[in-house]
């Protein structure tokens, strides 16, 4: 597995749901805001804990979730 050391996964936290270093800040709701044309300098504002590279690190723990994603093949 990739290493991601800003993102944390604990059942305890949020669900088990990949947080931003063990706080309450999911890496989804990181996404929903850039999806949503947050700039990084209005997120960091708006989540003074956060820190660039956690918008960095989420957005490569999406892409690498992503690539992990299995298609099945079928016969033509």
């Amino acid at each position: 597995m990739k290493q991601f050391p800003r993102i944390t996964l604990n059942p305890a936290v949020m669900g088990g749901k990949p947080c931003i270093r063990g706080m309450r800040i999911t890496v989804g709701v990181i996404l929903g805001l850039l999806a949503s044309n947050k700039t990084h300098e209005e997120i960091l504002k708006a989540y003074p804990y956060l820190e660039l590279e956690d918008i960095y690190e989420s957005l490569n723990y999406a892409a690498w979730r992503l690539m992990e994603f299995e298609v099945e093949l079928t016969a033509a």
